[in-house]
């Protein structure tokens, strides 16, 4: 199949990383669901795409909520017929406070919505993928440099993000017969609004504040379509994509 009949939803995508990738698959000849729970900011992520975008929808989607992710999902089958690509981006952090000052409501917050979001969207997109035809598909995990090293005061983020690597796989294995492949996406420091306040300093594990360089989200967007033109025989299980001089490797 050539991109043209292609389909991807990208969750979390009205704006950052998920609108950025929601515009590059479209350009790349996609069809794509935009999700995410802001409508007025999905339809403008949607629109940014120009001429591409009517090849688009936006769907107000919660991905804390089961039955709103289903119609997600059955949306788009509706719409675009089928589903190729499934991009698990939603998510949020905590509060950057020491744990015992975390309230249960936002870790469970975190973790519904980075963990058990992505669980849901994955369990709709093996749904589909497995009894379509061509079968198969591919779920894209965002991850995170979280996912191996933490950030002080970062407990749910982290814990979240530790747990995609382990949905990541198993999606990766039980997949294997369905056709259907998982990858996860590790990004550091993409320049997006989440990440603005790197640029007046953040928190750095020895207790100093230092202004974190940063790297132009585009180069994560070329790095999901790569991912998702692949054919089904190749997969890349994990892809680290990062600012090249952020502090993560060694010492910093």
């Amino acid at each position: 199949m050539n991109t043209s009949n292609k389909v991807a939803i990208v969750t979390g995508a009205s704006a950052g990383i998920g609108k950025a990738a929601g515009v590059a698959l479209l350009r790349a000849g996609y069809c794509v669901a935009f999700a995410g729970r802001r409508e007025t900011e999905l339809n403008s992520a949607l629109a940014s795409a120009g001429a591409d975008a009517t090849r688009g929808v936006a769907v107000v989607t919660d991905v804390t909520n089961p039955a709103s992710i289903k119609a997600l999902f059955d949306a788009t089958v509706m719409q675009f017929g089928r589903l190729d690509v499934l991009f698990n981006n939603a998510g949020i952090g905590a509060p950057p406070v020491d744990i015992d000052e975390l309230t249960v409501d936002q870790w469970k917050a975190v973790v519904d919505t980075n963990l058990t979001g992505s669980f849901l969207c994955a369990r709709e997109a093996f749904r589909i993928m497995k009894t379509q035809s061509p079968r198969g598909g591919r779920i894209i995990n965002n991850g995170s440099i979280s996912a191996y090293a933490p950030r002080p005061n970062s407990a749910p983020y982290t814990a979240s993000k530790h747990a995609i690597s382990g949905l990541t796989k198993s999606l990766a294995l039980d997949g294997r017969k369905y056709d259907i492949t998982a990858s996860q996406l590790d990004i550091g420091n993409a320049a997006t609004e989440m990440t603005e306040r790197m640029t007046a300093g953040v928190m750095q594990a020895n207790g100093t504040i230092a202004i974190e360089p940063r790297m132009d989200v585009k180069h994560v967007a070329d790095a999901i379509v790569h991912i998702a033109n692949l054919p089904l025989e190749a997969n890349v299980l994990f892809m680290n994509i990062m600012a090249s001089k952020m502090p993560f490797v060694g010492r910093g």
